[in-house]
């Protein structure tokens, strides 16, 4: 059987990718994620889900053919993108803007075999309740919203502040499953058909 390897170190994405019953080993593959002069969030997000199914191969020594996933997700505003916050002024300020708005999250997802390479992007739009400065001072001290785009993570406690979703919850939290599996298939790797052979 094809190998897979998950280029990324998120949790969230291996519990997604494991949730479908594809097997897969995880590896870490950093890339600089710094936005490109005049880069669309679309473009952005699509070079980085690229770039790292690309450095998760130069990390990857196997004697049998492999294909490599890579996925970033980006928080988008009035076309500006949220990164992960740097320090809880930061991560107050990005909830204070999304608070009683809607924001769009892209979230790009690679698969790469020798130089073949075929990726999507998948848009959702989330509406957010009003949030207190109080409230956005206890989210932070909570942990959570220190390694999430845009400050908060839907599938744990940011989920409180969700008023509404338009699109993919699962390409919210950084992974779209449907659009994953599709891709897989055209690479020759099952998703949960597989889940009872050897």
């Amino acid at each position: 059987m094809k190998l897979l390897y998950l280029a990324s170190g998120s949790p969230r994405r291996r519990e997604l990718l494991a949730q479908i019953g594809v097997r897969f080993t995880a590896i870490c593959a950093d890339i600089d994620e710094t936005p490109l002069p005049d880069e669309s969030p679309s473009a952005y997000v699509e070079r980085l889900a690229r770039g790292k199914a690309e450095a998760g191969r130069r990390a990857v020594a196997a004697d049998q053919p492999f294909c490599v996933l890579g996925a970033d997700t980006a928080v988008v505003l009035d076309g500006k993108i949220l990164g992960k916050p740097v320090d809880e002024a930061d991560a107050c300020a990005m909830l204070m803007m999304l608070s009683g708005n809607e924001h769009e999250v892209l979230t790009a997802i690679a698969v790469l075999e020798g130089e073949r390479c075929e990726s999507r992007v998948v848009r959702s739009r989330v509406r957010f309740r009003p949030i207190s400065r109080d409230e956005a001072a206890a989210y932070w001290v909570s942990g959570e919203p220190r390694d999430k785009a845009g400050g908060y993570g839907i599938q744990g406690l940011g989920a409180v502040f969700v008023a509404g979703l338009d699109g993919s919850y699962s390409a919210v939290v950084g992974l779209p499953l449907c659009e994953t599996c599709e891709v897989l298939g055209h690479f020759g790797i099952p998703c949960w058909q597989n889940l009872n052979t050897p």
